[in-house]
């Protein structure tokens, strides 16, 4: 049960800080200020004051920037966005066939279903 002895002391530690910050004992976290007919035992812990050295701030230096990628050869880069835009073209252009394609067959179907439907009608 050493976490518990441990936990104890870090309360007490904690509200002994406060107490020192405000300057005035906080009657909701004293342990006579608790609930009467409570079951629960309250040990008393002593504290050790720690003395810490606070470093002042320093001033906060601006981010570096990210390293620049080698740049490309001028030759390289053209012939790679020429290819680029030549493969974009063809597949733009089978795109535009496929839905000529597509109209024609459709407005086909559409017809001959007009012309069906026109006709003369069925005997009986």
């Amino acid at each position: 049960m050493k976490w518990i002895t441990e936990r104890d002391a870090l309360i007490a530690q904690t509200l002994a800080f406060v107490q020192s910050v405000t300057g005035r004992k906080d009657e909701v976290l004293l342990p006579e200020a608790s609930a009467a007919g409570s079951t629960g035992a309250v040990e008393i812990v002593a504290v050790e004051a720690v003395a810490v050295e606070i470093e002042p701030p320093q001033a906060p230096r601006p981010p570096q920037p990210a390293p620049l990628p080698p740049p490309r050869t001028s030759g390289g880069f053209r012939t790679e966005m020429q290819a680029r835009i030549a493969s974009f073209r063809k597949h733009q252009e089978r795109f535009e066939r496929e839905r000529e394609e597509y109209c024609a067959a459709t407005l086909t179907k559409l017809r001959t279903a007009i012309r069906d439907a026109s006709g003369p009608p069925a005997k009986k």
